[in-house]
């Protein structure tokens, strides 16, 4: 008598981790979707249960932001207060040094309403030493020659005004080109000056400045007109 061969056993697919993956991914969203629905309509609730917490809160939000900006307010007065009020002697600027000269200029510069006023000498400032913009849009350059010994130093001349008309129209594209001292210019230096329409501030017109409240442009003559309206003037 034959025997049958044994029935070969049907292999049970399992299901792989992928496609179980894809199967549960939108329930698990779903789950954490209601999840968030919920969780937010109880914080509504309870924010409308309690809602005096939340003029509790605002209150103080409200006076929090009050008193800063009550403080930053007289923080601007105070440092616009400051600036206005800043003045030097010329004793004081001959005992500093050539780049605290420069500091002091660019200082009195803000003090006047220019607001940009910048120090930008050093190596390679192709004659410019302090720039900035006063309020009537006109564009300053200028140089500054610090005399450690005041009008007993050297006596500023043509060269250095020659170096400052070189650059400060054609490469600063200033409006109004200055050199500053605390020293003296010599004749030729000024007839030079005046010719090429720079504008000179020795030590005596310095002294005016620094220890006054007038902007330099109320000192200086023939001026460029203004690029803008300004209602400082």
């Amino acid at each position: 008598m034959s025997r049958r061969p044994p029935a070969k056993r049907r292999s049970v697919r399992r299901p792989s981790r992928k496609r179980s993956r894809q199967n549960t991914d939108p329930l698990v969203l779903a789950v954490a979707a209601v999840a968030a629905v919920s969780l937010v309509a109880a914080v509504v609730n309870w924010l409308l249960t309690h809602w005096w917490l939340l003029l509790i809160a605002a209150t103080f939000a409200a006076v929090a932001a009050t008193a800063w900006w009550q403080q930053h307010t007289r923080r601007a007065q105070w440092e616009r207060a400051r600036a206005h009020a800043l003045r030097y002697g010329l004793a004081h600027l001959d005992a500093l040094s050539h780049r605290q000269f420069e500091h002091a200029i660019r200082d009195l510069m803000a003090r006047d309403g220019c607001t940009d006023a910048i120090q930008v000498g050093g190596r390679g400032d192709l004659g410019a030493d302090v720039k900035a913009t006063d309020p009537q849009g006109r564009r300053w350059v200028i140089q500054c020659k610090h005399r450690r010994h005041g009008e007993r130093g050297a006596a500023v001349g043509t060269p250095e005004l020659q170096v400052l008309n070189g650059t400060g129209r054609p490469v600063h594209k200033a409006d109004v080109v200055v050199l500053v001292t605390n020293g003296r210019i010599t004749q030729p230096g000024r007839a030079f000056a005046w010719q090429q329409r720079l504008h000179l501030v020795d030590r005596q017109l310095l002294a005016t400045w620094a220890a006054g409240s007038q902007p330099l442009w109320q000192l200086l003559p023939a001026l460029p007109p203004p690029r803008k309206a300004s209602p400082l003037f």
